[in-house]
């Protein structure tokens, strides 16, 4: 991990909310594929659920199997 991720870790562990909830963070270092295709059947095994607060932040993939 380098210096800006670990700086950055940092910064996210120390958060928490006035309830005294904390965060648990993990730096992902994997590269991911750009334009890969998911599977044919996903969208009916795993429906994903929109929250009503900010829908486009906050959504679900709930497995059906």
């Amino acid at each position: 991990m380098g210096r800006i991720d670990a700086y950055v870790k940092t910064l996210i562990s120390r958060t928490s909310t006035s309830k005294g909830l904390t965060t648990i963070v993990h730096i992902l270092d994997k590269i991911y594929e750009t334009g890969r295709k998911y599977a044919a059947d996903f969208k009916e095994i795993m429906p994903i659920v929109f929250d009503t607060h900010l829908p486009k932040w906050n959504y679900r993939a709930i497995p059906q199997k």
